[in-house]
């Protein structure tokens, strides 16, 4: 894990730009501001397995935490701000966080069930996110929603991804992206970029909209905890490799045919338990903190990302001490 400092807000009058403080401040003003709740994917699951590497994850990277078994914690989570939000909620994403632990080193890989993120540079997340923010009646107003979305067409490639395809079933039985480019370092030392994908080792599992009508708002977490017990709780960790002239910079748009371009198998995640949530609320997963042999994105959006959830902790911890 990466520095356990956590870096304050910056000065009041900064947050009106385009900061890590201003997204987080957007984050949490569209979710309504709940009290001592993570400004994204509130609410979640902690978990806890292993890992275990495959024969060809050297040929992807050198990273002692992909080439060898590793120790797992996790977070499986559902998007927002609000941390009551109901799992049958279908315009929201699911989030699959997890840490590599071995050898004295860790790794930090987060992901999401759609490819791209809502906006490639932290200017066009804060638009995006002040023009949902709720007026006094709970709802964004439709006219700024539609003219930032007419303006930034690209910011919808996310939801329109997501309602596309059925609601998720199962945390379980979800396929995840990280929607960042990562250079990757082999055993041979040759690098290039990656994109991480996580995709069930069982089937996908999906709901229509009848059979979501008759889950409860709380309904993953059990599903999960039953999967774990069945031993149906495994991933397998994918690279998706580069081809020349691939998106780096701009993660709002995929790798060309990226669903079906040649992906090497890193290794597998069996979830083995659920673990309190204060095992998982301690700490925050920390994008930047990349073991050797994977190296940081160069996109502006994962520039951001580490100082953005510091500062998401340090509020957290805050009103959590206020009471």
């Amino acid at each position: 894990m990466g520095s356990s400092t956590i870096h304050d807000d910056p000065p009041a009058g900064e947050r009106g730009v385009a900061t890590p403080a201003s997204i987080v401040d957007a984050l949490k003003a569209v979710a309504g501001n709940p009290r001592a709740a993570r400004a994204s994917f509130a609410k979640g699951v902690c978990v806890r397995g292993t890992y275990t590497p495959s024969a060809e994850a050297g040929q992807v990277t050198r990273s002692l935490n992909f080439t060898r078994s590793a120790r797992v914690v996790a977070r499986f989570s559902v998007g927002g701000g609000n941390p009551s939000v109901a799992d049958t909620n279908k315009a929201v994403l699911r989030g699959f966080s997890f840490r590599l632990e071995g050898d004295g080193t860790s790794t930090d890989i987060l992901t999401e069930n759609a490819p791209v993120h809502f906006a490639k540079s932290l200017e066009q997340m804060l638009g995006f996110l002040n023009a949902r923010v709720p007026r006094a009646d709970g709802t964004p107003d439709p006219e700024k929603v539609k003219a930032f979305s007419a303006a930034n067409p690209e910011t919808l490639n996310q939801a329109n991804f997501v309602a596309a395809r059925p609601l998720p079933g199962s945390f379980a039985g979800t396929n995840y992206w990280g929607v960042h480019s990562f250079p990757a370092t082999n055993a041979a030392g040759q690098t290039r970029f990656i994109k991480f994908k996580v995709i069930p080792a069982d089937a996908e599992v999906t709901l229509t909209d009848d059979e979501a009508k008759q889950k409860p708002a709380d309904f993953l977490p059990l599903d999960l905890e039953s999967r774990i017990t069945e031993g149906r709780a495994a991933f397998h960790v994918m690279a998706l490799l580069d081809r020349p002239g691939d998106p780096t910079m701009d993660v709002t748009v995929r790798w060309p045919d990226e669903d079906t371009r040649e992906a090497i198998r890193l290794g597998t995640i069996e979830i083995t338990a659920v673990e309190p949530s204060e095992s998982c609320d301690a700490i925050f997963f920390n994008p930047a903190n990349l073991a050797e042999g994977i190296s940081h994105p160069p996109d502006e959006i994962f520039a951001a990302r580490e100082t953005t959830y510091r500062i998401s902790l340090a509020r957290r911890r805050r009103e959590q001490a206020a009471g």
